[in-house]
Order: C-alpha cells, then sequence, then structure tokens
C-alpha cells in the first residue's frame, strides 16, 4: 500500500511550494517495497504506530493521539476533522457536548448503539485553537484514516463537515451544495452532513442533519 508514501510526497511538494518552488527535478526520497512505508494490516498495531506516529508538527504539541474507536467490522463510519482539545488530554475521541451530539445522531436518528459504529478523524493530533491545521498535515495524516477504512470494510461513510468530505474525497464542492447526497464508491457509499460542533453553533441545521441520516438508513 502506497497511500504513506503519496501521502509524505505530498507534504514534501507542499513544503516546496511554501519555499518559492514551481518545479523540480528532485527526488525527495525513493520508494521500495521493503521500506517501513507500509501499515499493519490490524487496527490495534495500527494505533500503536499512530501513537508512535511523528510525521507533521502536531506530534510536537499533541499530548496523546487520539485515534478512532468502535466497531471494527462497523457497517458505518463518521468521520470528523481533529480532536478538540479535551480528547487531546485524553486521547478519546468525540466528547464532551460535541460527542454527546453525535451520539444522540447516532442513537436517536440512526437507531443503533454508538459502540456499533466506528468514529474517526482526519487529523489524529489535536491542532491548538491559536493555529489551524495545515493541507500538508491533513495529506499526510489521511494516509491513517484510508486504512482505517480498508481495514474495517464500511458500507457507509458518513463525514461529518467540510475538511473531512474535502480531503477524503478530493471534491471541494461547497458542503451545503453536496450534503445529503449518496456519493458512490466502488466498496462504499459516502453521505457528508455537518459536524456535531457546527449544530452546537447553528442549532437550526439539525433538521438538515436529520434528512441526511435518513438516507444512510436508506442506503443501509
Amino acid at each position: 500500500m502506497k497511500n504513506l508514501y503519496n501521502a509524505l510526497l505530498l507534504k514534501q511538494l507542499y513544503q516546496l511550494k511554501n519555499l518559492g518552488f514551481n518545479y523540480t527535478e528532485n527526488k525527495t526520497f525513493s520508494y521500495k517495497e521493503q521500506d517501513i512505508l507500509e501499515f499493519p494490516d490490524s487496527i490495534t498495531e495500527l494505533k500503536k504506530q499512530a501513537i508512535n506516529c511523528h510525521l507533521c508538527e502536531l506530534s510536537k504539541s499533541r499530548n496523546k493521539t487520539v485515534f478512532g474507536e468502535g466497531n471494527i467490522n462497523a457497517n458505518i463510519i463518521l468521520i470528523g476533522d481533529m480532536p478538540l482539545e479535551m480528547e487531546d488530554k485524553v486521547g478519546k475521541i468525540s466528547l464532551g457536548r460535541s460527542g454527546a451530539m453525535l451520539t444522540a445522531m447516532i442513537e436517536k436518528v440512526l437507531k443503533i448503539p454508538r459502540s456499533q459504529v466506528y468514529i474517526t478523524n482526519l487529523l489524529k493530533c489535536h491542532s491548538s485553537a491559536t493555529k489551524q491545521a495545515h493541507e500538508t498535515q491533513f495529506h499526510t495524516c489521511k494516509a491513517y484514516l484510508f486504512k482505517e477504512v480498508e481495514l474495517i470494510k464500511p458500507k457507509i461513510i458518513i463525514t461529518l463537515g467540510e475538511e473531512a468530505y474535502h480531503y477524503l474525497t478530493n471534491d471541494f464542492t461547497p458542503l451545503k451544495e453536496i450534503r445529503g447526497r449518496v456519493i458512490k464508491r466502488e466498496n462504499y457509499s459516502i453521505i457528508p452532513t455537518y459536524h456535531p460542533n457546527f449544530l452546537l453553533k447553528n442549532p437550526s441545521f439539525k433538521k438538515d442533519v436529520f434528512l441526511d441520516l435518513q438516507k444512510v438508513m436508506e442506503v443501509l
């Protein structure tokens, strides 16, 4: 699997771009099958690798890596953007008011226990409120996300918020135009909707999320 290699290559190309390069013939690094660019074929080992990851600057400021959790045989994966500060402190995903909102979305609308889905983020490390995550960090970290999807083999992926949808699909259509659509992929369907954090600030959009999640039930 070359997802990590591609992510690292993208990261270095962005770094060159930020330095003013428009084109370079230099090879940033070489890839060989025996290199340690392969991901393990188990969620447990993948989590261990993520905990020890130092591929981007966020690893220097994090308290704890916040990896995905839930049913590793789930039909549904929910993907957010990045961990909150409180999640960074304890290393657990989807806590606080946002986590309670997400639980309500799963259990009251989808009518399934939260323990039966898998929840994860694009970024596994917290980005402080004073420093927004950079696109290179998303591109580097999403290799872990792709491997999570590969291992879990969901039928449906629910993306929560614009960044989760954009970086998963490379489609930068505004969320308000794409939310609620069923986007077919070879092995699963993607249904974009709003993030629980957005709903806490904009409760009038709850009805839109309710309709979006009804599409999940239809696909299942």
